[in-house]
């Protein structure tokens, strides 16, 4: 049952929302734009940046993770680098289908449009999230939309999940996912959201297609050594780096799928950081 999955998920990530609450105090607001549900997300100090925004897509296999992952991912972004984070509950399955969710994101970003200039715009996410920023860098540009300034695609990369040979090494250095073909529940992780997609499709595997991404902007992609998204990652770097893409990858050594969600790391910390940097270069 799914609503038992999400509600398992969120007491599951309890401890570290509370952490990441502790470490980065934020003003949260639950509103609505576009008639999407989202976070508005300020940094408590109130010296936010005024000129420019960032939307966060959340992780949780475009199933799960919305009340936690949101948190997680947003609230130090937010903290740290003074910048209002939208997070978007974006449509997802079993209830809805690709491209419910990049649908969703588009209309707050034309919303937001309203306020900031498209190159002071930025989206990032992690896992099912990254995912998510890669597909919507794919959707605006072929829907009338003008590009956003910088992405951040973190634990996932431009091609489906579970694809290249980190899929198979993580599954049994790291655990946190098993490896392909070893149970039938991981073979769709995303509950069907894309089912009836074709394997190549340019919205959804926008890495398969070079014409596609030579109209991504300035990207961060994050992954580690030990996580199943490492090959989708690096993959999608190098063909961004190919069709003349500004790109850059950071990869922790022993990092897992969203190492990023554990900010007690050191590496963590340097990835906000590297985050922060990108975002604050490329939003000029």
């Amino acid at each position: 049952d799914i609503h038992r999955r999400r509600a398992g998920l969120d007491r599951m990530m309890a401890p570290r929302v509370a952490q990441m609450r502790q470490l980065y105090p934020v003003n949260i607001v639950e509103t609505r734009i576009a008639n999407v549900p989202v976070r508005d997300i300020t940094p408590a100090a109130g010296d936010q940046d005024r000129e420019r925004v960032l939307i966060n897509l959340h992780g949780g296999a475009f199933s799960l993770c919305w009340d936690s992952c949101s948190l997680v991912e947003s609230l130090p972004i937010a903290a740290l680098g003074k910048y209002r984070v939208v997070s978007v509950n974006y449509r997802m399955a079993p209830e809805f289908r690709h491209p419910a969710g990049v649908e969703d994101v588009a209309a707050v970003y034309a919303a937001l449009l309203a306020d900031y200039r498209p190159e002071h715009i930025g989206i990032f996410g992690c896992s099912a999230g990254g995912a998510l920023t890669a597909q919507t860098a794919a959707w605006l540009p072929v829907h009338g939309l003008p590009q956003a300034g910088a992405i951040g695609i973190f634990g996932a990369g431009g091609v489906r999940f579970m694809t290249g040979d980190s899929a198979y090494i993580a599954g049994y250095v790291d655990g946190s996912f098993p490896p392909p073909g070893s149970t039938g529940d991981v073979q769709d992780m995303t509950r069907g959201y894309f089912d009836g997609v074709p394997a190549d499709d340019p919205t959804a595997s926008s890495a398969l297609h070079p014409e596609v991404l030579a109209q991504f902007p300035p990207s961060l992609l994050i992954t580690g050594t030990r996580a199943m998204d490492m090959s989708p990652a690096i993959y999608t770097n190098s063909k961004l780096r190919a069709a003349g893409a500004e790109t850059d990858v950071v990869v922790r050594e022993g990092g897992g799928h969203c190492y990023i969600y554990s900010p007690q790391l050191p590496e963590t910390q340097e990835a906000f950081a590297a985050i922060i940097a990108h975002f604050r270069e490329h939003l000029r």
